[in-house]
């Protein structure tokens, strides 16, 4: 059976070969559509990858709550309430006591980590950049998923003492402490001097990441234990006399910390791991409720559930790559009309050679097998050519358009494949057609 194959094939590329031009414009339709399905593949592979990095950004069991201005809300209940004076309520701020209420009253978590964030400058040797001071608990590197390159986390004994200690992003590492070990040494943020203690690994931040999700570049920042920061440089949530007085007087101030005076949350985040994301939803209604009852009804937070938004963004990518890899097939299906068109045209041409070789004693599912390895040998050349165009298209579109693009063996599995198939459903009926011509008929064809 396989000298069968062998000799067909042989047969096939001999005919191929005889039309050279018109097999490469019949193996156009599948070489543009191998191509076209393995791009668009390609890109819905990437944008899955995109939607997974930002899942690990934000952690997949996250829940974030943000500080925010206050959102009023005013119901008028007749024309004459419009005229009275409307009685301003105080609202907290999002403070540590919200976190504390969040760990004791909210079940199914399992951490809590708040963070305060400070725009300050960075000093070191001659060197200068602003950027963003964090104050964090030891938890935070776990819920945010970081590693670290050098050092440890923050210890028990350094966040009680208020100790002026810092982990460092991977890019100050590489801005202030390039070719030396920074553990142990200094760097001076606003006006106090941290020793580092850590240092985290790289994250891979696309610009996409970070303007969709809003995150930070947490490379270039700084942390240190969170005692510290509301300690020795700014606790908003405790009201000075100097905050009255600046207030009043409507100036400003280059100090940390003290950029608005009018800001009175104590954290600018905080961020709740619940055990299981199936939680995720009931856990947000929960802590909505209680920080506004917390806030005296006043709306000056934000909650998030990443996960949410991300698998709908997942979804939403997943149903346009599925709409754009079936108008791709498009060009696969034109294809198998191209080749059963041609092989038609074939036969009519070869009527001689088919009476012939039933003539010297061919049978019909011999001539069958003929023309069907024909048209699989047209799929075939087709699609390898697709698949090296589908490869070289998918980096282009990577260059050129800034898109992730991932190509997999899947893919090129799948699209050649059905190369394949098409090859044999739309060469079958002209391999049917050449089988059943009469031999006589056919011997006397001009």
């Amino acid at each position: 059976m396989l000298q069968i194959i062998l000799y067909n094939f042989d047969i096939a590329l001999e005919a191929i070969q005889q039309n050279k031009t018109r097999s490469l414009l019949t193996s156009l339709g599948i070489i543009f559509g191998v191509a076209s399905v393995i791009a668009m593949l390609a890109i819905g592979q990437g944008a899955q990858q995109e939607v997974l990095q930002q899942m690990k950004l934000l952690g997949t069991n996250n829940v974030i709550i943000k500080a925010v201005q206050e959102q009023k809300e005013k119901e008028v209940e007749n024309e004459q309430s419009d005229l009275e004076p409307e009685t301003k309520r105080y609202a907290p701020g999002l403070s540590f006591s919200d976190m504390q209420g969040i760990e004791e009253i909210v079940p199914h978590v399992n951490y809590v980590s708040p963070e305060v964030v400070y725009e300050t400058t960075f000093i070191r040797s001659g060197r200068m950049r602003t950027g963003k001071l964090v104050g964090v608990n030891q938890t935070y590197f776990d819920i945010n998923n970081f590693s670290f390159l050098a050092g440890d986390n923050f210890s028990s004994f350094q966040t009680e003492r208020r100790e002026p200690v810092a982990i460092i992003g991977y890019g100050i590492r590489a801005k202030f402490f390039a070719g030396e070990n920074p553990i142990g040494k200094y760097i001076k943020a606003g006006d106090l001097w941290l020793r580092v203690v850590g240092v985290l690994n790289k994250r891979e931040l696309s610009t996409e990441s970070i303007k969709n999700l809003g995150i930070r570049n947490y490379n270039m920042d700084v942390y240190l234990p969170l005692t510290t920061a509301l300690l020795r440089y700014k606790d908003r949530g405790v009201v000075t006399r100097q905050d009255i007085e600046e207030q009043d007087s409507n100036g400003s101030s280059n100090d940390i910390g003290n950029s608005d005076s009018s800001n009175n949350n104590q954290l600018d985040k905080i961020i709740v791991q619940v055990s299981d994301n199936k939680y995720s939803a009931d856990i947000a209604d929960i802590v909505r409720r209680m920080l506004k009852r917390r806030h005296n009804g006043i709306t000056n937070f934000e909650i998030i559930v990443p996960e949410l938004l991300l698998k709908q963004e997942k979804r939403t990518k997943q149903i346009f790559n599925i709409v754009l890899a079936c108008i791709a097939s498009i060009s696969l299906i034109i294809g198998g009309i191209g080749i059963m068109n041609i092989m038609l045209a074939s036969i009519v041409e070869r009527y001689s050679e088919i009476g012939l070789r039933r003539a010297v004693g061919a049978e019909k599912r011999d001539i069958q097998l003929q023309f069907l390895t024909e048209a699989l040998a047209l799929s075939i050349g087709g699609g390898l050519i697709g698949v090296i165009l589908g490869i070289a298209l998918s980096y282009i579109i990577e260059i050129s358009a800034g898109i992730l693009t991932l190509v997999t063996l899947w893919s090129i599995a799948l699209s050649f494949g059905v190369a394949i198939l098409i090859g044999i459903i739309f060469g079958y009926f002209p391999a049917v057609k050449a089988a059943k011509k009469d031999p006589v008929e056919a011997l006397h064809h001009e």
